[in-house]
């Protein structure tokens, strides 16, 4: 009975040992891939490339991701969420509105002007799917913020409390987004 208790448990040991290294794989795969799809782009960066800048094989990223379209939604979406949590630590150590929506907009800039080779263009044109989906996300991120700022400066008088406060949520939405469209800059 003791033989196979530990039996068992060196069993399970093996295995959340190697979900844990299948997770770290994982995370560095997608770490890479956002490394260089931000500097080259979605479309000119291939598998190959990853796996040879990373020294594992094509069939090591396979394991993890079953195309290339995957890798690219969860490289989007990890990169959604670190920024996700960039403005969420804003908003949580902002002494008032309008410093908060100032940081918020100066963080979301600063951000679109690191990126070299215009990922979301590319995105769109080539993933128009994922696109699609991050746009909302970003628009339901932005817009929370954006609106729970807002509200708190009309609650606080900083802002007048006519002002309508989705309206200007969304405005201030398209207006962060819009510098980046190459069709007006």
């Amino acid at each position: 009975m003791l033989k196979k208790s530990k039996t068992l448990e060196t069993l399970l040991v093996f295995k959340v040992s190697s979900l844990y290294l299948h997770s770290i794989m994982r995370e560095k795969i997608i770490h890479k891939a956002t490394e260089l799809f931000l500097n080259f782009g979605f479309k000119s960066v291939t598998m190959d490339d990853i796996a040879n800048e990373m020294a594992i094989s094509k069939k090591t990223i396979y394991v993890h991701f079953a195309n290339k379209t995957k890798l690219v939604e969860a490289v989007t979406f990890a990169v959604f969420e670190n920024v996700c949590e960039g403005i969420d630590g804003i908003c949580n150590t902002s002494v008032n509105p309008i410093e908060e929506l100032y940081d918020i907009k100066m963080f979301v800039l600063q951000y679109l002007k690191s990126e070299k080779s215009s990922p979301q263009f590319q995105l769109k044109k080539y993933y128009p799917q994922i696109y699609n989906q991050l746009r909302v996300k970003q628009f339901e991120k932005m817009h929370e913020s954006v609106k729970d700022s807002l509200q708190n400066g009309v609650d606080t008088n900083l802002f007048r409390d006519t002002i309508n406060v989705d309206f200007i949520s969304r405005m201030y939405f398209n207006g962060l987004m819009g510098i980046k469209d190459e069709t007006f800059f």
